[in-house]
Parts: structure tokens; C-alpha cells; sequence
């Protein structure tokens, strides 16, 4: 267990008759509080997911409804991607400081705000309260406050996790963070879709107040007794510091990076990709892609909420696995030529990529001490929106000499992944601590 061991060892410590007064600081969370902490988590990641692809499905008609180009559209987004990747290692960071809940908080508060005040500032302009050359500017604005204070959600929660479970359960709690987040995705969709009957920018409003309700229950009920580093002396703390460049870093930051290209190479050009095949138009190949990015989002929750958790599956296996699952999709998109074959590559990619980011972000996890938690959490994080931009620079102009040229740089993406699960000596190290070689400092710490 860790510093906040899920046990009740202070209810047994408690004189008989009695039980520990609720809100005494050197209370242990119990296994139920535990329970009930995580179930929150899962809540307030799954309104961040569905947030995220609520943005994607309803704002480009909203924007060509009130004139915006496609540019200005794109530049909404790349902006908050930008902010997140270099924002979410100092919120990270600021977990191991201020404490996990502070900083999850400021998350979802950031992300209910951004949300909703994107939501007000479109109806302004619907109503002309103001000019459209003042809107673009507004809405970029407000949606950059998600990039700048919304991207401290996941990696404050990974790390609350990640200091709540042992180096065993570590991969399976933390896919069902992941889980969260991708089943928000799935769903957000759907969701915008039925308060669009409402109004088309209800969505902004229904799932900014989901996230407020989040934010409230995560502030009243989510237990953290842990005392944060600011209590360690100042040379403790810059003893503690996790530099970015360090062995046990620096591997997965790369891995990250080669991640997050790849999805976005099969996110973002696999419309493209299946009009120029199959010679088909917008409107035809927009039915076809949802469809199979559904089955996508369907695998990857398959593969979080259901093989992980049910087998127990190590961190070099997930990585292997998933590795090896993502050549054969990227290859079936290479040589499909019918759409049968190309949703299945799809299907298959959601669940080699859901290994792949479970393995991903429990791996760098148990390369760390539990005090550099955070840290790592935030800097995996800043990771996951860099294939967005680095995608135009380089799958875009690939798709323009080939159709598959950037399909066949996933497979070598994915081959690179795979060498590192089998030769690289920090997958070594964790079976070495998986077999019982525990850092010493986590017993310190409190890891039984």
C-alpha cells in the first residue's frame, strides 16, 4: 500500500466502542473511502472525455454557422493542445507540492469554466451581443483556460491513484482512469447529439454543469490525508526533483511522443485516407468514419475496462501486445482496399492502443518513487496532445506523396515500440522490482 494505506488500521487502533473522529488528519482512508474516491475520479475524468469530443462534434458547424473558417476553427484547437502539453508537467509537478485534490480541482473547476464559457460566448454571438471579429478571439480565450488549468485533472489523478495501490494493482487502476477518460469520448458525442435537440449549444451548458457537480462532490468527499512535499525541508524537495532527462524518465517520455503520433496519424487522416480508396464523398465517408471510430472507442474500453482488469496484465505485456496489434492494424490499412477490412484495422487499433497507453502510463509510473508521482504523471501527460502537433508537420505531408505513406510510418513507429518492451533495461528493472526489489524509499514512504 502507500502513505495513505487503504486499510482500517486506525479503526482497529481505536479504543472499543469508538470509532475515528471523520476529519482527524491521521486517519487512514479505508478500503470503502478508497472505493468510493475512485468512483469519483472515474466520474470526473469521464465528463473531462466527453468534453473533449463534445468540442470536436458540435463547435466546427457552430463555427460555420457564425462565419468562422476552417482555419480559425483548427486554430481553437491546436491552441488548447499546445497549452495542455506545456502546462500539464508543472500541474503534475504542483500535485507532489500542493496535494492531489488541490490540484484536481483546479482541473475540472478550469475545464467547467473553459466549457461553459465557450458556451456563452457563441450565444453572444447568435444574438449578435457581439461583433464576429470579436468572438474568434473570445472563444480562442476561453477555450484556452481548459489547455491551461484543465490539463491538471488526469495527471493529479493519476498520481492519487498511483498513491493509493500497490506496484500489483498499479496498471489495472490505473487503465480504469484511462477507461474514464476514453468512455467520456465515446459517449460525449451521443450526448451532444440529445441536448442539441435542446439548443445546439445546450452541450456546452449540460456537461459545464456535470463537470461543476464533479468538482463539488471530488471537494467534499474525496479523502487525501497524505501530507504533501511543501512539509519537506527545501533541500528535501530539490533532492526530490525528477528531471525529465533522467534513465528512468527520459524512455518513456519518447515512447509517449511516438504514442501520441501514431494515434493521431490514425485519428486524423483515416477519413481521408478512406474517400481517397474508396472514392467516396463527404457526406458517405462521414457515416462510414463514425462508425468505425466508434468501434475504436468500444475496443479501447474493452481492452481498459475488461482484459486489463480481468488478467492482470503486466506492463511489458501490454506494451508487447500492443505494439504488435497496432502493426497488423496499420498493415491491414495499408493493404485493406474495402471498407470491411478498414473498420476492423480501426477496431483493432482501439485495442492495441489501449494496451499500449495503459502500459504506457503504468510503466512510467513504477519507474518512479511514490513521492515523484505527479511529476511523472504530468510530464506522460504533456505528451498525449504532441501528435496534434507534430501530425500536420509530418502524416499530412506524407498522405500527399502516398495515400499510406503515413500508415506505413506507424508500422515503424509501432516496430520501435515493440524493440523497447523486449530489449530496453527499464522494462528489466520493473520485473525486478515486480519480483520483490522495492526501492527502499518507497517502504519509507509507506508501500507494504
Amino acid at each position: 500500500m502507500s502513505a495513505e494505506e487503504e486499510t482500517t488500521t486506525a479503526a482497529a487502533a481505536a479504543p472499543a466502542g469508538t470509532t475515528p473522529p471523520l476529519h482527524d488528519p491521521h486517519r487512514q482512508t479505508t478500503p470503502q473511502e478508497r472505493k468510493r474516491a475512485f468512483f469519483i475520479l472515474f466520474v470526473c475524468l469521464l465528463s473531462v472525455g466527453m468534453g473533449q469530443t463534445l468540442v470536436f462534434a458540435v463547435l466546427p458547424p457552430i463555427a460555420a454557422d457564425l462565419g468562422m473558417s476552417e482555419f480559425e476553427t483548427t486554430m481553437i484547437f491546436s491552441l488548447s493542445a499546445a497549452l495542455w502539453v506545456l502546462t500539464s508537467t508543472f500541474w503534475g509537478r504542483r500535485s507532489d507540492v500542493m496535494g492531489r485534490k488541490p490540484v484536481i480541482l483546479i482541473g475540472v473547476f478550469g475545464f467547467a469554466f473553459s466549457t461553459s464559457l465557450v458556451g456563452f460566448v457563441l450565444l453572444a454571438g447568435y444574438q449578435h451581443w457581439i461583433s464576429m471579429v470579436l468572438m474568434f478571439p473570445l472563444v480562442m480565450g476561453a477555450r484556452a483556460i481548459f489547455g491551461i488549468f484543465g490539463s491538471g485533472s488526469m495527471p493529479a489523478s493519476q498520481a492519487y491513484v498511483a498513491d493509493r495501490t500497490t506496484r500489483a494493482e498499479r496498471a489495472g487502476s490505473i487503465a480504469q482512469i484511462g477507461a474514464a477518460f476514453g468512455l467520456g469520448t465515446v459517449v460525449g458525442p451521443g450526448v451532444a447529439a440529445a441536448f442539441a435537440e435542446i439548443h445546439i449549444l445546450a452541450p456546452f451548458f449540460a456537461v459545464g454543469a456535470l463537470a461543476f457537480v464533479s468538482g463539488i462532490a471530488i471537494w467534499i468527499l474525496l479523502p487525501e490525508r497524505t501530507r504533501p512535499k511543501k512539509m519537506l525541508s527545501e533541500k528535501q524537495e530539490k533532492q526530490a526533483a525528477l528531471k525529465w532527462t533522467a534513465p528512468n524518465v527520459m524512455p518513456w517520455l519518447v515512447i509517449g511522443v511516438i504514442l501520441s503520433l501514431s494515434q493521431s496519424i490514425m485519428m486524423q487522416l483515416f477519413a481521408f485516407y478512406l474517400m481517397a480508396e474508396l472514392s467516396m464523398k463527404g457526406s458517405e465517408a462521414t457515416q462510414l468514419v463514425s462508425v468505425g471510430m466508434m468501434a475504436m472507442a468500444m475496443a479501447t474500453l474493452v481492452a481498459q475496462l475488461g482484459l486489463i482488469q480481468r488478467f492482470d496484465l503486466s506492463v511489458p505485456f501490454l506494451l508487447r501486445w500492443g505494439a504488435a496489434t497496432m502493426i497488423v492494424s496499420f498493415a491491414m490499412l495499408v493493404f485493406g482496399g474495402s471498407y470491411g477490412v478498414l473498420v476492423s484495422a480501426l477496431a483493432l487499433a482501439g485495442l492495441g492502443f489501449g494496451f499500449l497507453r495503459s502500459g504506457l502510463s503504468a510503466g512510467a509510473s513504477l519507474s518512479v518513487s511514490l513521492k515523484d508521482q505527479g511529476a511523472v504523471a504530468g510530464l506522460i501527460g504533456s505528451t498525449a496532445a504532441t501528435g496534434h502537433i507534430l501530425n500536420p508537420a509530418i502524416g499530412i505531408p506524407l498522405f500527399y506523396v502516398l495515400h499510406s505513406a503515413p500508415f506505413i510510418l506507424g508500422i515503424a513507429l509501432m516496430v520501435m515500440i515493440l524493440a523497447f518492451a523486449i530489449f530496453h533495461p527499464v522494462l528489466k528493472n520493473l520485473r525486478s522490482n515486480d519480483m520483490g526489489l522495492i526501492d527502499e524509499e518507497e517502504e519509507e514512504i509507506g508501500l507494504h
